[in-house]
């Protein structure tokens, strides 16, 4: 059975446009049929703790034999890494905070990013996401236009990218809306028609990825 993680990180439960957009996406996955299944996790209202041990970057065969790790911490971890290593698509609603990750999101990459587990390390060379598919919602207040004086201050997208296409080896999609500060700032009035546009261009994106994404 196709399987669906679908994760939010957006501090706004109310007007959040990184979760209408995923939303788009979980209603395209589940109208392909009933045995395409969802998994969801708001790591809003149910965040991750920071990484307590530097020792969870490692897999419990390369730790050494002083990294002995709270038997709590590690329970948290392996939820977090059963539920992606179940999943044939990856979900992620990533909008941008102050030019990086929700600090939520991060959390969670930490506790995934596992050397010798989910990533190759010394003779393990398995990548055992390699090939599934990961899809970034990334949502901005302003506008980050290729060319444009703010585009390399996007820090939200290159480091979910480099994560999850180049060290788990994902085939990595990305759906991005901008402007969505352009109905609260009254200096972007001007730019609320795009807004709007981009808005809906990227729900019926999502909705049609997820019709026809190969799990």
């Amino acid at each position: 059975m196709p399987h669906l993680l679908h994760l939010d990180s957006s501090a706004d439960p109310r007007t959040s446009a990184s979760r209408e957009v995923t939303a788009a996406f979980v209603r395209g996955w589940r109208d392909r049929g009933a045995e395409f299944t969802v998994a969801s996790r708001d790591l809003q209202a149910d965040p991750p703790p920071h990484l307590p041990d530097a020792a969870l970057h490692w897999t419990p065969r390369l730790r050494t034999p002083d990294e002995v790790v709270d038997p709590a911490a590690d329970a948290q971890q392996h939820v977090y890494l059963d539920e992606l290593l179940a999943a044939d698509v990856l979900l992620v609603g990533a909008p941008m905070y102050n030019w990086s990750l929700p600090s939520t999101l991060k959390a969670w990459l930490d506790h995934v990013h596992v050397l010798g587990a989910t990533v190759p390390f010394g003779d393990y060379e398995a990548r055992p996401l390699a090939g599934r598919h990961a899809v970034i919602v990334s949502s901005r207040g302003a506008s980050y236009d290729a060319g444009g004086e703010q585009a390399s201050w996007d820090h939200t997208v290159p480091p979910l990218e480099l994560v999850l296409g180049r060290s788990f080896g994902m085939t990595v999609s990305v759906i991005t809306l901008q402007l969505t500060l352009a109905d609260r700032v009254p200096a972007m009035a001007d730019l609320r028609e795009r807004a709007a546009a981009e808005a809906d261009a990227a729900r019926n994106f999502a909705e049609e990825l997820a019709e026809r994404i190969v799990p």
